[in-house]
């Protein structure tokens, strides 16, 4: 790392996964709440000015309801699912709620849990305080709801009502959304291992473990399974395929290997899930590169130096990234060649881009949701939603739906001027 601009992208991510020798001394982390004084450069870590630009594109709410207290101060992204005529979200504290995506409103909600559990979290420095227990979601599938929580529970509900069907456990604390595939639900915790449950009780079928470095972004990569196979990234800057009935690895491909003499140089998380299109499989690491790869076995077709945690988006060929100092880049699929990037967002924490018809959607740090175009990268349109974005957009029939921080959904449709 040669200076803390690309850095400041996570500040709240960060996860010690051992603490003793790492951080006294290290000023580094200086910011981290409850570790230093809090004092920074604020000037250069400002958000970008919003810039100004002629809109093409109308952006307008359909509809908001509310699910809960929101997020918390753990830097979780909880995103809702689509299921059927149903938009499913969830609060950080145990709260989840079905609402009619057409209209908003509420079907069913419940609380699974009212309060956090006396277990230890290994990310729970980030704010002592903060009861939120939710860590991973959400998962939808076979008639369930899938949650994840930061004592390693993974908590299946029905999508019909709500209710509890099972509880599963993997010992510690799931940092990304359970995936469910027919007889198997997949979780992926922060020490390093995925663990396969049955979809019908919550037993354990069984465990890979992967090596997990001394410090790490907080949160995992949500695994993806193809035609019984299940790919996931670790920490360790490795993407991962294994087979569905066993965990038996079928390849191992490493995305980025970690290079400097300090532990916060050498962080190289593969966070953002793989992406799957064709015969190609697509990752990304932090502080690293994004590789394309044979879905087959892994070998790389090319590699493209970038940094990023968020999960990718495809379209017109093309790959898009949003890196660690908040570029939306589009990559060109077949080749690793950059066709363009849009620098407007510096600093703006946007959230994972969302790729639908002609346009990407990205949400903010301040709430706004911008639309720039897939073929160039242009602005498009904007719109203030809510009180900051950090959760996955989502798209259904043409609606984007997005969660904000304060726990709001929100329902929009765009169309051309």
């Amino acid at each position: 790392m040669n200076d803390i601009a690309p850095f400041s992208r996570v500040l709240r991510p960060l996860t010690v996964v051992a603490l003793s020798g790492l951080i006294a001394g290290c000023s580094w982390f200086s910011w981290i709440p409850g570790v230093g004084d809090g004092k920074e450069d604020e000037e250069s870590l400002e958000p970008a000015k919003l810039v100004k630009f002629t809109p093409e594109l109308d952006i307008n709410r359909e509809w908001k309801a509310n699910v809960g207290d929101g997020l918390g101060k753990k830097y979780l992204r909880i995103s809702p699912r689509v299921v059927a005529d149903r938009i499913i979200a969830a609060d950080a504290y145990g709260i989840v709620a079905a609402f009619d995506r057409f209209s908003g409103k509420r079907v069913w909600q419940t609380q699974f849990d009212k309060v956090a559990g006396k277990g230890f979290s290994i990310t729970g420095f980030l704010d002592r305080t903060d009861p939120s227990f939710v860590s991973g979601g959400l998962g939808t599938g076979e008639g369930l709801v899938l949650l994840g929580t930061t004592r390693g529970d993974v908590v299946a509900l029905s999508v019909v009502d709500g209710s509890e069907q099972w509880r599963g456990n993997v010992g510690t604390e799931i940092g990304s959304v359970p995936v469910i595939d027919d007889e198997r639900v997949f979780a992926q915790s922060i020490d390093g291992k995925l663990t396969a449950l049955d979809s019908a009780s919550g037993e354990e079928l069984w465990t890979y473990n992967s090596q997990v470095p001394r410090l790490t972004l907080r949160g995992t990569s949500s695994p993806v399974v193809v035609n019984d196979v299940v790919y996931t990234g670790f920490a360790s800057g490795k993407v991962t395929a294994l087979r569905v009935e066993n965990g038996e690895p079928i390849w191992e491909q490493r995305v980025m290997l970690p290079e400097g003499r300090s532990e916060l140089e050498r962080i190289v998380d593969v966070d953002a899930s793989p992406l799957v299109t064709g015969s190609a499989i697509f990752a990304v690491a932090y502080q690293g590169r994004a590789v394309g790869m044979s879905l087959r076995d892994g070998r790389p077709r090319w590699e493209k130096e970038t940094s990023s945690f968020l999960d990718m988006a495809e379209g017109y060929g093309q790959l898009y990234v949003v890196d660690d100092e908040d570029t939306i880049l589009a990559i060109e699929q077949s080749s690793g060649e950059v066709v363009w990037q849009q620098e407007a967002f510096a600093r703006r924490k946007l959230t994972a881009p969302l790729a639908f018809s002609n346009y990407i959607f990205v949400g903010d740090d301040e709430g706004y949701l911008h639309a720039v175009a897939q073929r160039d990268g242009r602005l498009l349109g904007r719109v203030k939603v809510g009180k900051g974005l950090r959760s996955n957009l989502i798209v259904a029939d043409g609606v984007i739906y997005a969660s904000d921080n304060k726990g709001d959904i929100h329902a929009f449709k765009a169309s051309l001027r």
